[in-house]
């Protein structure tokens, strides 16, 4: 009988004191969470395919689905066809101005000649004179066609360069209709299906880059002055059997401001009513899971 009181008492301070170890065991609790994007439609249309189910993992700018784009297509089609009818329309200035620059050259010849004649008293000044006035005249006539001209080839490269603009935001929303993932991760939730009509800023999926995740936990003021970002710590989750899987962590996170203490987090000093939340990043192994909790050991 005093054996088995004995093996009682016993029993029950080994409790105690693990019970009492295990609660000095670790500095702070928290709960793992990761980066999640919730991808939208940027576009309006049907979707004519998404190939992703939940928990396939896709990298990132993948193409994992389709919104119709043929009425864009179409429109572009379309538009490139004007830019082209207008860029066919810019004069050749060189072409149309091509005879008075010969006209002139040629009565430049006949001044050459006209000067000579005047020279061996073959002919008089007022042939000369007459000349330079054709001249003079046709330079004038140059100078305005060749500035109607380019002001047309201007107006006309403008119209070009708007239609180009037009086209090229067609483009970019005829990229818009593929739906891609902005990071790599995992697909946490699809919220449609192909065949469904999709407005422009409708949730298509939920993924989660569970590959580096980070453990939101809580420090009171005293704990704070112990740490700074980039500190290395020792993390800490339930591996069952009353085991604990260890994982190496660093700081990548400190809040500037104190708020109360989560009623589902637990700190070492349970009297403190204000903490400040940290997130410390671990690398995932593929354990660890978005809500487990965790336990951080600043030694």
């Amino acid at each position: 009988m005093n054996t088995i009181k004995y093996t009682i008492i016993l029993s029950f301070a080994l409790l105690v004191a693990s019970c009492s170890s295990g609660k000095s065991s670790f500095d702070a609790t928290g709960t793992f969470e990761a980066t999640e994007v919730v991808v939208s439609a940027e576009a309006t249309g049907k979707i004519l395919n998404f190939n992703i189910e939940e928990g396939q993992i896709i990298n990132i700018h993948q193409e994992v689905g389709l919104i119709d784009s043929l009425q864009l297509y179409l429109q572009k089609m379309s538009m490139l066809a004007n830019a082209e009818g207008v860029r066919i329309q810019r004069p050749d200035i060189k072409t149309q101005t091509a005879a008075i620059l010969e006209q002139i050259e040629t009565l430049k010849r006949e001044k050459e000649r006209t000067i000579k004649l005047i020279e061996a008293n073959a002919a008089n000044s007022k042939q000369l004179d007459d000349i330079n006035s054709q001249i003079e005249v046709l330079q004038k006539q140059l100078s305005a066609q060749t500035s109607s001209l380019q002001k047309s080839s201007a107006n006309i490269g403008a119209q070009s360069s708007a239609l180009e603009i037009q086209v090229a935001q067609l483009e970019d929303m005829i990229e818009k209709c593929k739906i891609t993932s902005p990071i790599s991760g995992t697909v946490i939730n699809k919220y449609a299906e192909a065949g469904e009509l999709a407005n422009a800023g409708k949730p298509l999926f939920k993924v989660a880059d569970l590959q580096s995740m980070y453990l939101r936990a809580y420090i009171t003021n005293d704990q704070l002055v112990q740490l700074k970002l980039n500190d290395n710590l020792n993390v800490f989750v339930d591996a069952g059997n009353g085991e604990m899987k260890k994982y190496e962590g660093t700081i990548s996170w400190i809040s500037d401001k104190s708020e109360f203490t989560p009623k589902t987090i637990q700190t070492k000093n349970e009297r403190a009513n204000l903490v400040y939340a940290v997130k410390i990043a671990v690398k995932n192994d593929g354990y660890l899971k978005i809500g487990m909790y965790g336990e951080v050991s600043f030694n």
